[in-house]
């Protein structure tokens, strides 16, 4: 049955432009055009600059159908950063294991941190969101009041008529002051959302990353901002259109050259959508949940595995 829908899906779309199309031809041009380059951990093809864009109208929600994606781990994920949450054991409490590696006591030694209990991240992306620069203790700490909350700034900005059209509605996780604190230095670094529209209530989000895994992480990145768009919008009161996202370095590890290559011969299928459960709006947006987020019609290619690289 889903061999004949992914054979049905694939014909229909097979000629057209599809958004996903987008990111296929990012692995190809990688597998052309690549340097190959011995990196901090290990030899990856690289290519500098690449964007994308994806429509998120109609409740559109990106993510990647030539293999299947674990988006619920990518919101799980995405609510800890909200929640400005750096405890890896709060993700591994909700089976979350993406970032084990990066946590274990081994790899936070080789950083130098051997203050930090293991699951200790340091102040990473939730911190910064959150609370950035706020001098940083433990993942265990209170840090309510402290540093800037950047994301609770945005938030603000967007539900008011008057200041939604701001163009100063940025949000970093890039803080030189305390990168040597963090297990691992962010890789999407800064955010901006924009509200257009004739009616002033049409919200896009624009995405830089200095380094994209592109066959672990890209696609989990695509998929997480998206999220965030749509959340936001619906938390304000807005629309989410548009996600715009800006590559700077592009690398695919030697590992994962074969099967993603593989990957990009692949026809892509239609794109789920999000609808938010009628449960009300919340008071504040680390209020949200995954079980308040429905993912209707998500059809895909079979898993691909590939190590994630530390």
């Amino acid at each position: 049955m889903l061999k004949r829908v992914l054979e049905q899906s694939s014909k229909k779309i097979d000629n057209i432009v599809h958004d996903e199309h987008q990111y296929l031809n990012l692995i190809k041009d990688i597998l052309t055009y690549g340097n190959t380059i011995q990196g901090r951990n290990g030899e990856v093809k690289t290519i500098i600059g690449s964007s994308m864009h994806f429509s998120l109208k109609d409740g559109v929600m990106p993510i990647l159908t030539t293999k299947k994606v674990a988006w619920k781990t990518c919101l799980k994920e995405l609510f800890w950063f909200i929640k400005g949450d750096t405890n890896n054991q709060h993700l591994q409490d909700q089976k979350v294991g993406i970032w084990n590696e990066n946590a274990s006591r081994e790899f936070l030694d080789e950083q130098g941190l051997f203050h930090y209990k293991e699951n200790d991240l340091g102040p990473i992306y939730g911190h910064q969101w959150r609370h950035f620069n706020a001098t940083y203790n433990t993942c265990d700490d209170d840090y309510a009041g402290k540093g800037v909350d950047q994301l609770d700034y945005i938030v603000q900005q967007l539900k008011s008529p008057e200041k939604r059209s701001s163009r100063r509605l940025v949000m970093s996780a890039w803080n030189p002051c305390q990168l040597n604190e963090m297990a691992l230095p962010p890789c999407h670094i800064l955010v901006q959302f924009n509200v257009t529209g004739a009616n002033n209530d049409e919200l896009s989000c624009n995405l830089y990353q200095r380094s994209g895994d592109v066959g672990l992480g890209v696609p989990f990145n695509i998929a997480s901002y998206s999220f965030l768009t749509h959340l936001i919008a619906q938390h304000c009161g807005l629309k989410a259109t548009d996600f715009y996202y800006h590559l700077g370095n592009c690398h695919i590890y030697a590992e994962h050259l074969e099967v993603l290559k593989e990957q990009s011969e692949r026809a892509p299928l239609p794109f789920p959508t999000i609808a938010f459960k009628e449960n009300g709006i919340k008071n504040t947006i680390e209020e949200y949940s995954i079980d308040d987020i429905d993912i209707m019609n998500y059809q895909s290619y079979e898993k691909v595995v590939m190590q994630m690289k530390k």
